[in-house]
């Protein structure tokens, strides 16, 4: 069920049922030569309506801009300040919990977000001090980190999995959208690793965007079975972050 396809009246409906929400957030970005500006916010988009077609589970529209400064060199990107963030996921929370929802699930797709989007939480617990709602809860989940994920992309792409414009991304973004598939010449096959500091020094580093990867190696197919582990395992942890666990 899609918050932005529903009327009121249904949202209420559902709010008899439920009082958890999943809101994707990730960013517009460069992601290499060969990966999606869109990457980070197609990946969680995409998890979380494969989640509502197996369960009764409504989804926020995507949050599509993150923390991306440090991609800042790259032409393309777009990048909210860390306060402009934070301040966007209290105001999400916020509305949403004072129509009844409880539980926030953020499905996220960059890791640029982590630590603004977690400071919000400890925002939006230090405030909740209204008797009239229950204290909302929230949970980051970070949809490549799960364990079945790393397990596949060691599988299948070893070193060349990589750190940024990663293999695994770019090929569930290519099986959102199939279309959409670039067929780029990359040199050298991996990229090199390192520190990334601010938007000059990510440019300097790595000048076509990659960190580590070969994301050559991205497939439709391979990305359909990252899709099919990542909605069996984040569906099942939104289960039990309703529950309490």
């Amino acid at each position: 069920m899609q918050l932005a396809l529903s009327t009121w009246q249904e949202v209420e409906h559902y709010l008899g049922r439920s009082t958890g929400i999943v809101i994707p957030i990730g960013s517009t970005e460069q992601h290499g030569p060969n990966g999606l500006i869109g990457t980070d916010a197609i990946c969680p988009t995409k998890i979380a309506a494969g989640m509502a077609e197996r369960e009764d589970i409504l989804i926020a529209p995507s949050i599509n801009y993150g923390m991306s400064l440090h991609h800042m060199a790259f032409a393309g990107t777009v990048t909210l300040q860390p306060a402009t963030l934070m301040r966007v996921v209290c105001d999400v929370v916020g509305s949403l919990q004072q129509h009844g929802f409880t539980h926030f699930y953020f499905l996220n797709g960059h890791g640029g977000n982590i630590a603004p989007v977690t400071t919000a939480f400890s925002d939006i617990y230090a405030t909740a001090t209204s008797d009239d709602m229950p204290p909302p809860r929230c949970r980051l989940a970070n949809w490549w980190r799960d364990d079945s994920i790393a397990e596949l992309a060691d599988e299948l792409y070893h070193d060349a999995e990589g750190h940024h414009a990663t293999v695994s991304e770019v090929s569930l973004s290519y099986y959102a959208y199939p279309e959409a598939v670039k067929q780029v010449a990359m040199t050298p096959d991996v990229a090199p690793t390192g520190e990334i500091y601010d938007a000059a020094s990510f440019r300097r580093s790595f000048p076509d965007g990659r960190i580590g990867s070969n994301p050559a190696l991205a497939s439709v197919k391979d990305g359909e079975r990252f899709y099919q582990l990542a909605v069996d395992s984040l569906l099942a942890d939104y289960k039990a972050f309703l529950r309490g666990l």
